[in-house]
């Protein structure tokens, strides 16, 4: 990881704290966490009572699964399983693959991200094969992480792929809501919305999952394969005609109480909670009396930013009545969203910074970071930034804000953080180092 111009103690406890929340979305780290074998037998699950699974009871394992995180979770599976396991396919993005773990006994297909491609449906394809040749005496392991309704494409009988993407696209422009947008991909969808697990069934199907999605809803994470869907034909409907699309064909998903669910089990294994809790340890360590605000943050960007930095006020006006020298770390996660209004480069986290940089003006002493766990904001190379509030700031900032250029103002005044892609993603970390 590199930032450009941190050289402040702040600054460095910054990236310090963000670099704990990313091992802890370590998606091979988070799948030993919660998988291991002992004499024969699979512990599935955190606590005093994991799942267990007799391997002898079964004839065959397979792993299959789809995301950006699915190539390192898959390789946690076959070092454990070794030659325990019979095979399997996972559906990665573009370029994960050069800097990923390396598979001998699953198959590694590359597709697109974020759109569905043919290599999608190929991927698909070959993940539904293998659920379906799998029988009662099986075992199916399913890694699925954010990026997998995409790399996962299956169309349901009497849709096609142009169609989805075309739908997608639409849906997405005229502002619908993910959980929108999963009911009705899941109703366009053979895999999709609890098919794949359909297919499995009766094999016994354990789905160890990366959330992407605030408040880890299981069926919205991936469009959720695996899951029971709650949503029915009626209701992907509404949202056609909420949004103007015109009628499509549907099909019904499996349900809650449905006997395809008998004998699947679906984990979280690692999500923005999860890595936030790892940031406040390691600020807490670093000597910050520190204050989660939520891992549920949604918004508009700059509205969240506005809010982050009256929090921020309010400490630092509170420890000079109290005359106190306390260092206050508040850390947020979630995923917010930009309205682009101007022409310029940047991504929700480094708009974050910036917004966040201009409502501080006039006030020291706030050191503000935001990135993306998966090394990516928007159409950048950066994840996101880091700066340090001050009594002057840049004349200029607010006209980059209203550009929607926090890519170049950051460039310019350093502060771009760059990882590269992690291979995770579990949505945002956001803090505010306050002395």
């Amino acid at each position: 990881m590199t930032a450009t111009g941190v050289t402040s103690k702040s600054g460095r406890a910054a990236l310090s704290i963000f670099d704990a929340a990313l091992r802890a979305a370590d998606p091979a780290l988070a799948v030993r966490e919660f998988v291991r074998l002992d004499k024969g037998t699979l512990f599935v699950g955190a606590g005093a009572k994991p799942a267990r699974y007799r391997l002898t009871a079964f004839e065959r394992i397979f792993v299959v699964g789809a995301g950006k995180a699915s190539l390192a979770m898959a390789s946690a599976l076959e070092q454990l399983l070794g030659d325990r396991l019979e095979g399997g396919c996972v559906a990665i993005p573009d370029g994960v693959r050069r800097s990923g773990s390396k598979l001998s006994r699953i198959r590694v297909r590359e597709a697109s991200h974020p759109y569905p491609d043919a290599r999608s449906v190929a991927a698909a394809r070959e993940i539904a094969g293998i659920a379906s040749a799998c029988g009662p005496r099986d075992l199916l392991l399913c890694v699925i992480s954010g990026g997998a309704s995409a790399l996962m494409a299956l169309p349901a009988p009497g849709v096609t792929l142009a169609t989805k993407k075309r739908v997608t696209k639409l849906l997405q422009t005229r502002g619908a809501t993910i959980h929108e947008l999963n009911a009705v991909r899941k109703h366009l969808s053979a895999i999709k919305g609890g098919h794949l697990a359909r297919l499995a069934h009766p094999a016994t199907l354990v789905s160890l999952i990366l959330s992407d999605v605030i408040g880890d809803p299981l069926d919205a994470i991936g469009s959720g394969p695996t899951v029971p869907d709650p949503t029915t034909c009626d209701d992907a409907r509404r949202v056609l005609e909420r949004y103007c699309v015109p009628e499509l064909s549907l099909t019904e998903t499996p349900k809650p109480g449905d006997a395809t669910f008998r004998n699947v089990r679906n984990v979280i294994v690692g999500s923005n909670r999860l890595s936030i809790d790892a940031a406040k340890a390691k600020a807490q360590s670093l000597g910050y009396e520190t204050i989660v605000l939520s891992t549920t943050i949604d918004g508009e960007t700059r509205d969240i930013a506005r809010m982050h930095a009256a929090i921020a006020r309010e400490a630092i006006a509170r420890e000079a009545m109290d005359g106190g020298r306390r260092r206050m770390c508040f850390l947020s996660g979630g995923e917010t969203t930009v309205t682009v209004r101007g022409k310029g480069l940047g991504g929700r986290n480094q708009e974050f910074v910036l917004a966040a940089l201009v409502a501080l003006e006039r006030t020291a002493g706030v050191t503000i970071f935001s990135a993306g766990t998966d090394g990516l904001d928007g159409p950048t190379d950066a994840a996101g930034a880091v700066a340090q509030s001050s009594a002057m700031l840049a004349l200029d900032a607010r006209r980059f804000l209203d550009d929607n250029d926090s890519y170049h103002y950051f460039a310019r005044e350093g502060g771009l953080i760059k990882t590269g892609p992690t291979g995770t993603n579990v949505m945002d970390v956001r803090m505010l180092l306050v002395h």
